[in-house]
């Protein structure tokens, strides 16, 4: 549902609507992380509440009218309305997606299953990224493009409905034979959990300002990198492969990275991934051909798979099995909080300095985010201890 937008939507932006402010074109990127973000914190919460699967089939319910609405909307404001429905649709389908896998696999194999979650989502976006490029490409950016888009929201639609079961008696199982810790206690408030996560655990709180960083870069990347490819002068098709490369990389390098999680530990893998992320940023500011950008976007994908997984399996390491679904929440809503700060900010500095220098800004934070977790990060598995 993601991919359907990645190649068409920022084109949409300059050629249909006609928008020629960087700011104002990423408004659907904006609206969409914030939507997101939020039902995230929500999802967390209702998944405890009223049990998974619910909330999972209550998500791809909301999905049904996005595609639909990026075809016939005649004005941009309704391509911004249609995502805040599908971050809304996002927030409550891949968090619980999550919070099962958590529910169903003991912590020694947690980064496994995150890694394998993860792959899903962005081998998915990354064919389909693909595939609406070409089809651009050949018959016009719209209808064509979105028509994937209904056949991916009843499909999810109909497999949550039909196949999917419950997993929260996993969660309440694993409650139930864990030992309250002085360090992780189990009847946490809702608040204390939200400020565990995001401020006061080192590990929770080094986790959410990662996530955070790393969904802006792919706000960034989202949103300007077509733009880009295409004012140097490639066509839709060269750009939506390169659009494709980096969350392909992503997908395929989280069944590798979430396994590895699993072996290594969770800090090291998150502290290079975010300096390879960063000097990824950097190359794609610096070069402007193909090549150069293919190698740029293999180590940006590479980068974040690093992170991605890694991230959520330190998330379930250190909260408590009782408010578990809580913190994925509350990490989930810093992460995905990424895509609204990005959107802004890339936007702002692009139409006040240029999209280079913008990538370059970006690519500065992203390596002080690296840097802030190897000084304050302690290693989150448990077969290999605090360092």
């Amino acid at each position: 549902m993601l991919g359907q937008e990645r190649t068409v939507l920022p084109l949409l932006a300059t050629d249909v609507f006609g928008l020629d402010s960087y700011t104002a074109a990423l408004t659907y990127i904006l609206a969409f992380g914030l939507a997101k973000a939020f039902t995230n914190y929500l999802a967390g919460t209702w998944s405890e509440r009223y049990g998974r699967k619910p909330v999972l089939v209550a998500g791809w319910l909301v999905a049904v009218p996005v595609p639909m609405l990026l075809i016939w909307a005649p004005d941009w404001w309704i391509v911004v309305g249609a995502n805040v429905l599908l971050g809304i649709s996002q927030g409550l389908t891949w968090s619980t997606t999550v919070i099962m896998k958590i529910d169903l696999v003991g912590p020694s194999r947690r980064g496994l299953a995150m890694g394998l979650n993860e792959s899903a989502g962005y081998l998915a976006l990354a064919v389909t990224a693909l595939i609406t490029g070409e089809i651009a490409a050949n018959a016009g950016l719209r209808p064509e493009p979105f028509l994937v888009g209904i056949a991916y929201a009843a499909l999810g639609l109909g497999l949550s409905t039909l196949a999917v079961r419950e997993t929260r008696g996993h969660a309440d199982h694993e409650a139930s034979t864990q030992a309250q810790t002085g360090d992780q206690p189990s009847d946490l408030t809702d608040r204390q959990v939200f400020t565990q996560t995001s401020f006061r655990e080192p590990a929770l709180s080094s986790a959410s300002q990662a996530g955070l960083v790393n969904n802006l870069n792919d706000g960034l990347a989202w949103g300007l990198f077509p733009v880009l490819f295409i004012s140097a002068g490639l066509s839709l098709g060269p750009t939506g492969l390169l659009v494709a490369l980096y969350p392909a990389v992503w997908g395929l390098g989280q069944l590798a990275s979430g396994a590895l999680s699993d072996r290594w530990g969770r800090k090291h893998l998150i502290t290079a991934g975010m300096l390879v992320q960063a000097a990824a940023l950097a190359a794609i500011a610096a070069t402007d051909t193909l090549t150069a950008w293919a190698l740029a976007s293999i180590a940006l994908g590479a980068g974040t798979a690093m992170v991605y997984p890694t991230l959520l399996a330190s998330i379930g390491d250190v909260a408590h099995p009782s408010w578990r679904a809580r913190a994925v929440g509350v990490y989930r809503l810093w992460r995905d909080l990424g895509f609204a700060v990005g959107a802004l900010l890339t936007g702002v500095l692009a139409d006040a300095f240029g999209i280079r220098e913008a990538i370059w800004a970006i690519a500065g934070l992203t390596a002080g985010s690296g840097l802030l977790v190897a000084v304050r990060m302690y290693e989150t598995h448990p077969r290999q201890g605090r360092q």
